[in-house]
C-alpha cells in the first residue's frame, strides 16, 4: 500500500498516470472527506476563500491530468500558508 507521500511523489513525476483512488487518498488526507462521493466526481473543500474547492473526476479508474495538477497546486498552497506536509 502506498503512503500519501509516495503517491504525491508519483503525482509530481507523472501527473497523467495517477489512479483515481490514489488521488482520493491524497485529497482525503489534505482536505478531509469529500462533500460528494457518489458518481464520478468528488468535491473537496479547501481552507481559503475565492474558489474554495477541489473537484476531481474518475475517468475509467484514472485521474484527469489537469485535476492532478490542481491538487498539487492546492497542496503546495496549503504547505506555504499552513505549514502542512505529507
Amino acid at each position: 500500500m502506498s503512503t500519501v507521500s509516495d503517491i504525491i511523489t508519483a503525482m509530481r513525476n507523472n501527473p497523467g498516470g495517477v489512479r483515481f483512488n490514489d488521488l482520493c487518498k491524497v485529497c482525503d488526507h489534505y482536505f478531509g472527506q469529500s462533500r460528494q462521493t457518489s458518481g464520478s466526481h468528488r468535491v473537496y473543500k479547501t481552507p481559503w476563500s475565492g474558489d474554495p474547492r477541489v473537484n476531481i473526476q474518475n475517468d475509467k479508474g484514472r485521474a484527469k491530468t489537469y485535476q492532478v495538477k490542481q491538487v498539487l497546486r492546492a497542496i503546495e498552497r496549503m504547505e506555504v500558508e499552513h505549514g502542512t506536509q505529507a
